[in-house]
């Protein structure tokens, strides 16, 4: 359709200050150009790390703030260079709109580690302009960053793919445990955790869920299919499980001791990080050193891995577990999600919200 040039007045629902308390928030999106895709959002995950944002708990914050990284959309316009979308088409866009393209992040398809990467929301476009999330009427984004939604699958559950499907996905992939018989364990069963559990064993694996309390039992047996159950003060229970784990992924975002959880580990086993977490994590080196453990991190996922994720998530039938809210109900969400008190995704519901009230 050539360049879109013109700038557009949308609304969205921004933080003004670090309280993190959002209200209607009036703003233009960026100019677009050839490969640009200008979506109208229909429904956006909400993540911890929102909260994280919003309430500059890592000390990064720029306001007026319009949170919300796994965004769905329809199509309502392409740039003449576009060649893989099309208007009407369903797409998803999550917490990375921009790179380099010349790091050797980039250039080896990892481009959510590059270290000019252009997020979502709270940075700065190329063209200078505030990014901001899918908490909003619409977005425009470069074609690199948006992916198709399958057929079949509803907006509101492809959602927390975007996010917290991928941030499971990618570092299984890497570290070479998508092979089926694995034993691992999901140690938090909030967001990112259910969908974990719900992606290993749909790989094949025996998955434990290690919790702190014993109130997730059901859910995590009964209702996801985790295999175990494992109360990280137990520690009778604990001693059982020493040395039986390949892995375990930990999707924890405030701090804890690892200490309880490296014993779990078989020998080469991985301690894989998704929490953000801004307080420093201890641990002492034996723990690591005798049976040749590893502690690493892993963030989101790359478009591939997105793409990827969504079409295995869809071949096994996987959704996530969800609440729909209006927009005019996010604030009380966030509250929500600090306590814990989801299941096991907030998904708001844009199109349906009146944005400007």
């Amino acid at each position: 359709m050539g360049i879109l040039a013109t700038e557009r007045t949308i609304v969205g629902w921004a933080a003004k200050d670090p309280s993190g308390i959002l209200s209607p928030y009036t703003y233009t999106l960026r100019d677009t150009g050839p490969e640009d895709i200008y979506i109208k959002i229909m429904c956006c995950g909400v993540c911890h790390s929102d909260i994280h944002q919003v309430k500059n708990d890592l000390g990064m914050s720029h306001y007026p703030m319009v949170p919300g990284h796994e965004v769905v959309g329809e199509v309502l316009e392409v740039g003449s260079d576009v060649a893989s979308f099309k208007v009407g088409d369903i797409v998803g866009v999550g917490l990375v709109v921009g790179c380099c393209r010349q790091c050797r992040p980039c250039k080896s398809d990892n481009e959510q580690y590059c270290s000019k990467k252009i997020w979502s929301y709270n940075d700065v476009y190329t063209d200078g302009k505030p990014t901001q999330g899918g908490f909003a009427e619409s977005m425009v984004v470069h074609q690199k960053f948006v992916v198709k939604i399958p057929d079949g699958m509803s907006p509101e559950q492809a959602a927390p793919l975007l996010c917290a499907g991928v941030t499971i996905y990618s570092p299984l992939k890497h570290f070479g445990l998508m092979e089926s018989g694995l034993r691992g364990a999901i140690l938090g069963l909030g967001g990112v955790g259910h969908m974990g559990v719900k992606i290993a064993k749909a790989m094949g694996h025996h998955v434990t869920v290690i919790s702190s309390s014993d109130k997730k039992r059901e859910e995590a047996l009964e209702h996801l299919g985790a295999d175990e159950y494992l109360v990280s003060s137990d520690a009778p229970r604990m001693q059982e499980f020493a040395d039986s784990l390949d892995y375990i992924i930990d999707t924890v975002p405030v701090f804890h001791p690892l200490e309880p959880y490296l014993p779990l580990l078989k020998l080469d086993g991985k301690l894989i990080l998704l929490g953000v977490i801004n307080t420093p994590l201890q641990f002492v080196t034996p723990m690591v050193m005798l049976g040749r453990k590893s502690i690493t991190g892993s963030f989101i996922g790359s478009m591939k891995e997105t793409e990827e994720m969504l079409e295995f998530c869809n071949e096994k039938g996987l959704s996530s577990t969800i609440e729909v809210v209006k927009m005019d109900y996010i604030n009380t969400a966030f509250e929500r999600l600090e306590k814990n008190d989801v299941r096991y995704r907030f998904v708001v519901d844009v199109a349906g919200s009146k944005l400007d009230q």
